[in-house]
């Protein structure tokens, strides 16, 4: 007998993808935010930038916008690359990763 597993609508994988990002990437963290002089990207900004998306996905959602897969992709991208620049800054250890 086949079982079939549900993957969660696009909605419901947004949500999800926004507590992951929200659980690796330490937005109140004063050392995330601190500027070394000597790094490939502004911490800073990044991490200005990611929090405005995730809060405009979360309003988006909360009127009850359905996310598409290429926003879901979008974000999750963006946040992986905001993530690489933390890290490669020493923001950031590698051990949290976004999905």
């Amino acid at each position: 007998m086949h079982e079939s597993i549900m993957k969660p609508d696009t909605r419901t994988a947004l949500r999800q993808l926004i507590e992951q990002v929200r659980a690796a990437i330490p937005f109140e963290a004063a050392q995330a935010r601190a500027c070394s002089g000597d790094c490939s990207g502004c911490s800073q900004k990044l991490l200005d930038y990611l929090e405005g998306e995730l809060a405009a996905w979360e309003q988006r959602l909360a009127e009850g916008e359905r996310p598409s897969l290429a926003d879901l992709s979008r974000l999750a991208k963006t946040a992986r690359k905001i993530h690489r620049v933390l890290v490669r800054n020493g923001n950031l250890s590698e051990d949290a990763e976004p999905s």
